[in-house]
């Protein structure tokens, strides 16, 4: 799939806001995390850090994608059921971290229509990753997630949308 068609694709499925697509929809609106809101990711990153220290024996997330093996593990092994959705989400801000690592990427808040939540901003556009319901998404449809899959078509979307910004 081309890089354009996979960001329009991300945008349709809310998984990456770029360009309203619904022309009546009001621009987001970006802020910093709060202290609390920034807490509140750090308690999902612990939800992680916990289940891999309790199933693997290891806690040491990196936050780069030394973790994608320790994320797809905990995926392939159903470590969270589908109804799990904070857990499932949680494990989402542990692949936006990744992606902050690889990406001209940083954790914001957007507001829009749908209320305020934590997101991914590329540079200061308004594309946007929502890296937590990223994966929690996907598995609560019953796909397959490839976070290796998920890293690479993340990374030909940004590099064709840094080409359009140009």
């Amino acid at each position: 799939m081309k890089p354009l068609m996979w960001l329009a694709l991300l945008s349709c499925v809310g998984l990456l806001f770029g360009q309203s697509a619904h022309e009546a929809a009001p621009d987001p609106k970006f802020s910093e995390p709060s202290r609390e809101d920034s807490e509140r990711l750090d308690q999902q990153r612990a939800v992680v850090a916990a289940a891999v220290r309790r199933r693997y024996g290891t806690a040491a997330l990196t936050r780069t994608k030394i973790d994608l093996p320790i994320l797809q593990r905990l995926l392939d092994d159903k470590a969270f059921k589908k109804s799990q959705t904070y857990e499932l989400q949680s494990l989402g801000v542990v692949f936006g971290d990744v992606l902050t690592s690889e990406f001209s990427l940083r954790w914001v808040m957007i507001t829009d229509e749908y209320g305020t939540d934590p997101t991914l901003r590329f540079k200061n556009t308004s594309i946007n990753i929502n890296a937590l319901t990223m994966i929690s998404k996907r598995v609560e449809r019953d796909e397959t997630v490839d976070v290796f899959e998920l890293l690479r078509k993340t990374r030909e979307a940004l590099a064709d949308a840094e080409r359009t910004f140009r």
